[in-house]
């Protein structure tokens, strides 16, 4: 008789359930409202967040950030598994001509805490191009106060010709 496997459930791994509920609480208090209903439970909302048909993505704090969150929405557009995912850096998600206009975005989203307006040009892992719109990208902030990343989210993006 075959096995049944369960089904995978990342969501629970990486120590997401925890960064998810930092980037829900600063979403909160950044925007005065919620990314998606808070449930109570750290892993449903991380849950809630990972299969969400909007994306969800976060980088770390460091000077070269690297991703460490993309929702199952955000991995199907860059068309990227959650291993390489969380060993890239952030900026190779846009092509080289558009990392500065990225970096101003950044720049901008510390100073002000969070920008809601933002479009730009990505590229995924396979060179397919889109542009975003409507994103909203905001600092990350754990419960003591401490600058831990950016996350953004957008459920807008229309792909581009080759």
């Amino acid at each position: 008789m075959p096995q049944d496997h369960p089904a995978p459930q990342p969501w629970r791994e990486h120590g997401w359930p925890e960064h998810l509920q930092v980037l829900l609480d600063s979403y909160f208090q950044l925007l005065g409202e919620q990314l998606v209903p808070r449930s109570g439970s750290a892993e449903e909302d991380a849950r809630r967040i990972f299969e969400a048909p909007f994306v969800v993505v976060s980088h770390t704090a460091a000077d070269d950030p690297i991703l460490n969150f993309g929702n199952r929405t955000a991995l199907g557009l860059w068309e990227i598994d959650i291993e390489t995912l969380m060993q890239t850096p952030s900026r190779m998600t846009a092509e080289p001509m558009h990392r500065d206009e990225r970096a101003q975005l950044l720049e901008r989203t510390t100073r002000d805490g969070y920008v809601d307006d933002y479009q730009g040009i990505r590229i995924a892992t396979t060179g397919r191009r889109f542009r975003i719109e409507q994103a909203i990208v905001w600092n990350l902030r754990s419960a003591a106060g401490t600058y831990v990343g950016q996350a953004a989210t957008f459920d807008q993006w229309t792909f581009l010709d080759a």
